[in-house]
């Protein structure tokens, strides 16, 4: 399944790259409220974390752009038992591939796949920090649902949920999935007539 998902991935880029577009680039950079999802257990609490990145804002229609990202993001959960608190630090390199519908004012309505590669996974137990990488999948599958606005100047905002759809669970234990929750700043270095109406 996550082999036929990456085929799908690599199709969508490579169309996005082979077609006549308008590229325009950008940096982003925001905050993670984080979660996992377990099964048969009741949900831990959110851990804040960042994501840093990239971005290709690339149009293909009037009102419409594909675009994709580059992000680093620094996800899991934690939770206070018996006076310790316990931490799971998942650091993720994703890469979502957003649809995005332009309103013409700046409003962009977003949604896609995003697919993460593990870079890291780590648990804390108060002050004694253990390497779990052998525990979770070195893969994960998301999708992403948002919006964001640009200004004429390049600078915007962006809000998005990142619904986790695949087990990051490789050893056997109950399913666990992601869910985190991004609000963002970004600076797209040109923004084009399509991206905005106020551009001439």
């Amino acid at each position: 399944m996550k082999k036929i998902l990456f085929i799908a991935f690599l199709t969508t880029v490579t169309y996005a790259v082979q077609a006549q577009l308008h590229a325009d680039f950008g940096v982003k950079g925001g905050l993670n409220i984080a979660n996992l999802k377990i099964d048969n257990s009741s949900s831990p609490d959110s851990k804040l974390g960042l994501n840093l990145g990239a971005f290709a804002h690339l149009h293909f229609a009037d009102h419409w752009a594909i675009q994709p990202e580059l992000v680093y993001s620094n996800q899991g959960a934690q939770q206070t038992i018996s006076g310790t608190e316990y931490k799971v630090k998942l650091h993720y390199v994703n890469v979502p591939v957003l649809f995005q519908y332009m309103t013409g004012s700046g409003f962009r309505l977003q949604t896609g796949p995003q697919f993460g590669i593990l870079a890291s996974a780590k648990t804390k137990a108060g002050d004694t920090e253990s390497n779990v990488n052998d525990v979770y999948d070195t893969f994960d599958f998301a999708w992403a649902l948002g919006a964001s606005y640009v200004s004429n100047g390049g600078f915007g905002v962006d809000a998005r949920y990142n619904i986790g759809l695949a087990n990051i669970i490789d050893d056997g234990g109950p399913s666990t999935m992601n869910r985190v929750w991004q609000v963002g700043v970004f600076y797209q270095f040109r923004v084009s007539e399509m991206g905005h109406k106020h551009i001439k």
